[in-house]
């Protein structure tokens, strides 16, 4: 049977420079995605190729 799965999510504040800021929503916008959207890929991206020390 198909299942509607809503991912979790939650809101934290963070503070980030502006010209990242700029940076970001120019990207966002140019891809066609929500500034919000843009942030979690980044962060899951980087999160996958973070080198762990052993």
């Amino acid at each position: 049977m198909f299942e509607i799965k809503k991912p979790s999510s939650s809101n934290k504040t963070i503070r980030m420079p502006d010209s990242l800021i700029e940076e970001l929503n120019k990207l966002a916008a140019k891809s066609d995605i929500s500034f919000n959207q843009l942030v979690v890929q980044c962060c899951e991206y980087a999160i996958e190729h973070l080198k762990r020390e052993n």
